[in-house]
């Protein structure tokens, strides 16, 4: 009976094998004492009662099953979304930091080239701005002149008309930029009124309501980038510039803002007629690009999600209408594109007039002509509350008085004709970037950032390939008045290294324009997109184009504080809605 109690606490070694042979014989003392010594048991174990069956023991004694390894998967993919989410949050810290806390500047060379940077009135300055950002200001003593002191992010400039994002989000400070420049940047708020193109020099004027003694002066240049982009185009049409609004700037979204407003508490003012609410509450915007559809749909979306809420009275009159000369809307888009903005433009109950042509604008209506499906033309006669003219660029003053300084420009209309490199055709030490300039590729803030990113580069290498003559110059000199010929020698293999330098620093190539795609928001949470791949373009529209196009916007911003300011703008909205005040 003892040896069940062995067998119970004792796994199956080779001495309790032994044991077990021996179960149903009586054991002596000395047995016992042979036990003892040869069982890695200890005397107390042999004294414990026995308990359960032999099948019992048996099981007690074999070893335990080890835990299945679940979930290990999902454990891995929490914890690299843990150390993600740590990294991100570490790499927004420091980035607000550095934005917080700009470093010291090197102070402008005088021997140094003169870079002025001519950005547009608006603002907007895709040109400018990647210029800026990329160019390495301790090569040249670089000067910023601008109407505005800040940078719009314009395509998200539909979205601060209906209050989705506010204005300021959108809007990066110039001072933010130069500022955390190596070298010091010198900025004039004016407007470039002429450029002396004989004499390099840029007229500016103060346009601001606060003037000092100066308001008019000059800024004298050895390098100069025309980057002023277009203002609005009415094509001559009669009563545009009075009674539009435009979408370029920021006081062009706060105006439509506050039209939008007085449109609504005007339809709802005491005894007021039927036709006349249908009129006010009728929305209209000319031009089926971009900004247009996209107007349109953030136009819809803020009747559908909280004008309508919030003032159901209208609900029945409130109607937007985009009116298009050409045969569809989104023409740079793909056949199927167009067709899905249509049919979600009809499904949101926004009204297409493709193929009409506006011929008179009035302080109630427009004028157009409509070519209907059997070639015949009619003029109609839209009444309208609010007008938006989403369309067209014309050229500045500033840059059509350069134009006729240059004889090689005289052919020129639409801008300045600039070469593969984006000098201005005619001269050496000017360059045009943006809507102001003459090239292959369509006048968008992606060409222009593109082409301030490749100016970049080429002032970049044109200062390494200045430093580097004046080095052979001197290694020329020194070898000249070299004592032995070891010295001779020695500067001779510098010499040669430095051409190899100069060779590859002048192989910069030409601008070329990579087309990355394009996006248009169209309402209702849903977005179409043609992006560019190596195969062809691939197009797609819906909701998860929406959450695309909300990402590349968003990573497309000047900077984190954009970035983050906008991001706060959209959850905002989602959580309490647009407002519906005036102002």
């Amino acid at each position: 009976m003892a040896i069940r109690s062995v067998w119970t606490r004792t796994r199956l070694t080779a001495p309790s094998t032994l044991l077990l042979s021996q179960s149903r014989r009586s054991l002596s003392s000395q047995s016992r004492q042979n036990l003892r010594l040869t069982s890695p048991l200890s005397s107390r174990h042999l004294r414990q009662p026995i308990h359960g069956s032999f099948r019992r023991a048996y099981a007690d004694a074999a070893p335990a099953p080890k835990p299945k390894k679940r979930f290990r998967a999902l454990r891995w993919a929490s914890r690299l979304t843990l150390l993600t989410g740590v990294g991100l949050t570490g790499w927004l810290a420091y980035s607000i930091y550095t934005l917080g806390h700009p470093v010291e500047q090197v102070e402008p060379d005088p021997d140094k080239k003169t870079l002025v940077i001519l950005v547009p009135l608006p603002g907007t300055g895709w040109g400018a701005i990647s210029l800026l950002k990329k160019l390495d200001t301790e090569n040249y003593n670089v000067v910023v002149i601008s109407p505005r002191n800040f940078f719009l992010f314009t395509p998200l400039l539909p979205s601060c008309t209906t209050g989705l994002i506010e204005h300021r989000s959108v809007m990066e400070p110039i001072r933010n930029i130069i500022r955390q420049k190596k070298g010091v940047v010198k900025y004039y708020e004016a407007e470039a009124t002429k450029v002396d193109f004989e004499n390099r020099l840029v007229h500016i004027s103060d346009d601001s309501e606060i003037k000092g003694e100066v308001s008019n002066t000059v800024v004298p240049f050895d390098m100069l980038v025309v980057g002023v982009g277009a203002e609005n185009a009415t094509f001559g049409i009669p009563g545009v510039k009075e009674h539009s609004c435009f979408l370029k700037e920021v006081g062009d979204a706060q105006q439509i803002r506050k039209r939008i407003m007085d449109c609504v508490e005007t339809a709802l003012f005491k005894d007021q007629t039927e036709d006349e609410v249908k009129r006010l509450l009728h929305m209209v915007v000319v031009g089926g690009g971009p900004t247009g559809v996209e107007f349109a749909g953030e136009l819809q979306d803020f009747f559908e999600e909280d004008l309508k809420k919030w003032i159901p009275e209208i609900k029945d009159n409130f109607h937007v209408t985009l009116v298009e000369a050409l045969p569809n809307v989104l023409p740079m888009f793909s056949k199927q594109l167009i067709d899905y903005t249509e049919s979600t433009f009809k499904e949101e109950k926004i009204t297409v007039r493709t193929k009409t042509m506006v011929k008179k604008v009035t302080d109630n209506s427009i004028e157009a002509e409509v070519t209907k499906p059997d070639g015949s033309k009619e003029i109609e006669t839209i009444p309208y509350g609010l007008l938006v003219w989403a369309t067209g660029n014309a050229v500045r003053s500033v840059v059509r008085d350069l134009m006729n300084q240059i004889p090689a420009q005289k052919s020129s209309r639409r801008g300045l004709a600039v070469n593969e490199y984006l000098v201005v055709n005619g001269t050496e030490n000017i360059w045009a970037v943006g809507d102001c300039a003459i090239t292959n590729y369509a006048p968008t803030a992606q060409v222009a950032n593109q082409e301030g990113a490749f100016l970049a580069r080429l002032f970049n290498t044109m200062a390494k390939t200045d430093d580097i003559e004046r080095e052979l110059k001197k290694l020329s000199a020194a070898q000249a008045v070299a004592k032995n010929e070891e010295e001779r020698n020695k500067v001779f293999d510098e010499i040669k290294e430095r051409q190899k330098q100069l060779r590859r620093t002048k192989q910069i190539g030409p601008f070329q324009y990579s087309h990355q795609g394009s996006l248009a928001y169209i309402g209702k949470e849903r977005a179409v997109a043609d992006i560019s791949w190596v195969s062809g373009n691939f197009a797609s529209g819906g909701t998860m184009t929406y959450l695309f196009w909300r990402s590349a916007y968003l990573s497309m911003c000047f900077s984190t504080r954009n970035r983050c300011l906008v991001a706060f703008d959209w959850i905002k909205t989602k959580i309490f809605g647009r407002d519906v005040s005036r102002e």
